[in-house]
């Protein structure tokens, strides 16, 4: 086969350019630490790096959230403390209240005091986070949620509950509404109330009540018979006016009827009445506000005195309930942020496993590719001094 001088000069220049790109294509991936430069260096693989690469930009936007998170429900906590905190010290003011040494102007300074804390309590619900945006608002987050109305707290909010994905399958609410937390509060015990007739005349007061576990709810009317020179007798009966228990009544007494329990000190006048109710949901705003106008009114009449005595048993009732409430809450709170702690840290661990593994896909051996630089030198030198030997073979050098 004959072979031109030209093809010999062009092959020799064709292997010097391609072992200076096999050397520069190692001489970068030396420089960056990476064994795929292209996905052309190998498909496969590099198809491989962009889900991984995908997969961790997704973690790092769950961390983020799941940070957010964390302070959103920081921030939840840290308020309902202070809720817990205020209604504790209304709750000791009431008890104060109910003591028999109290004045009517005693009793108007607790009042003050307790309106004041009623204000308090209403700045709490309507919390701000640093966003500017309303933590118990529900969906309604722009909007102040909880608002005046003569001496009424109204809530404008609703009862969303807003999520964050924290994770691929995982998602917390990191709020609550102020509806869940501040309104929808049971009343009486949780299971029912007794309330005082407003035309009593005897200083009969109702106490501690319970529900027993063959409680039957609904309404009962309880009234009492006081015949001068006969004993006192009471009668419960249903909505249906149907008698459901009568006997006779002696200061101290338990009354117990359809399940439930109820504590009676005093002596009742005659046609005194009291209503049995099922519990239903209160706003705690409105409780306070009972209490206050109670107080505020007050006298020194036996019959008076009960009244004061029977809405500050009522009362109590009713900031336990609340004071229960708001624990629930900040309990549920506190196994949110538990939660959170966790992802964050299956993620980190996650993260940890995708890099080892995308590591291990793109990561360059430096022992391999050094001594393949050094060959690729090598073999780059001697076409060099190839070409140089050729150029010296010529017909014209022997002529």
């Amino acid at each position: 086969m004959r072979v031109s001088s030209l093809q010999m000069f062009q092959q020799g220049i064709s292997s010097i350019l391609a072992q200076q790109a096999k050397l520069s294509n190692t001489e970068n991936q030396l420089a960056t630490g990476k064994r795929l430069l292209t996905p052309a260096d190998d498909p496969v693989a590099a198809a491989q790096v962009l889900d991984i690469s995908e997969d961790l930009e997704l973690l790092d936007q769950y961390q983020r959230n799941a940070n957010l998170a964390q302070g959103q429900l920081a921030l939840e906590e840290s308020v309902l403390t202070e809720a817990e905190t205020t209604l504790q010290r209304v709750r000791e003011l009431v008890v104060q209240a109910n003591n028999a040494t109290q004045s009517p102007d005693t009793r108007r300074s607790i009042a003050a005091e307790i309106s004041a804390r009623l204000d308090e309590l209403e700045s709490i619900a309507n919390t701000r986070d640093a966003s500017g945006e309303y933590i118990f608002g529900g969906y309604q987050a722009q909007n102040q949620p909880f608002t005046r109305s003569g001496a009424d707290v109204l809530y404008q909010g609703d009862d969303g509950q807003r999520f964050m994905q924290i994770g691929n399958s995982a998602r917390v609410a990191v709020r609550d509404s102020g509806y869940d937390v501040f309104v929808a509060v049971p009343t009486g015990n949780g299971r029912f109330g007794v309330e005082a007739g407003a035309g009593n005349t005897g200083n009969a007061v109702a106490g501690s009540t319970t529900a027993g576990p063959g409680f039957v709810a609904g309404s009962y009317s309880i009234s009492f018979a006081s015949p001068p020179g006969g004993p006192t007798t009471y009668e419960v009966r249903d909505a249906s006016a149907a008698l459901v228990s009568s006997g006779n009544y002696e200061d101290g007494d338990t009354l117990t009827f359809a399940g439930a329990s109820i504590d009676f000190s005093g002596v009742p006048g005659d046609g005194d009445t009291f209503t049995v109710a099922s519990s239903v949901r209160r706003d705690m705003f409105g409780t306070l506000q009972d209490i206050v106008s109670v107080l505020e009114n007050s006298g020194t009449q036996p019959n008076e005195v009960a009244a004061v005595n029977n809405a500050m048993a009522r009362g109590l009732d009713n900031i336990d309930q609340a004071l229960g409430n708001v624990s629930r809450v900040r309990t549920d709170v506190g196994v949110r942020l538990n939660y959170v702690d966790t992802q964050v840290q299956l993620n980190d661990n996650f993260n940890l496993s995708l890099q080892e593994t995308l590591s291990g896909i793109e990561d360059l051996d430096y022992a391999e590719a050094i001594s393949r630089f050094n060959l690729e030198l090598t073999a780059l030198q001697a076409a060099q001094q190839a070409y140089v030997k050729m150029q010296g073979l010529s017909l014209f050098n022997y002529l």
